[in-house]
């Protein structure tokens, strides 16, 4: 499923955006803040439920740039991890952090801290994984 404009969930001191066609279920946003990220209520996403910093460091752990952080205000954005890094995983998937820029198949180039991309060409949210294929099983 090609990515949709990402979803804001809007907090007091940060906003939370997540992108479908990326979420690969990682779960380190459950698992490492269920009281802000609990797929079992609406919304889903709760902002205001943990500091901004900690909601931001748990953000920093999804692997594939599904969930993204802006602090309110003035605050620090995301820095990219530095040196940039690309490591295959054990299903062929490119895991990518760094300052990244990303050419989409239409030509957009996005820039990215985070991102997981397709490795069998299978993916219909090219040039990211999306399960569908080969690569996104492990």
């Amino acid at each position: 499923m090609p990515s949709k404009e990402p979803k804001a969930y809007e907090g007091k001191r940060i906003t939370v955006t997540y992108d479908t066609g990326r979420c690969l279920h990682a779960a380190e946003c459950v698992g490492g803040l269920p009281e802000v990220f609990d797929s079992g209520k609406r919304p889903w996403v709760q902002p205001d439920g943990a500091e901004p910093e900690r909601v931001a460091e748990v953000i920093r752990r999804c692997p594939s740039g599904a969930l993204r952080y802006r602090p309110a205000g003035d605050g620090p954005a995301e820095e990219p991890d530095r040196p940039t890094t690309v490591v295959r995983s054990s299903a062929g998937q490119l895991v990518m952090r760094g300052d990244l820029r990303v050419a989409t198949p239409d030509g957009t180039v996005r820039r990215e801290t985070r991102a997981m991309l397709c490795a069998c060409g299978v993916s219909g949210n090219q040039p990211f994984c999306d399960h569908s294929g080969a690569c996104g099983r492990d």
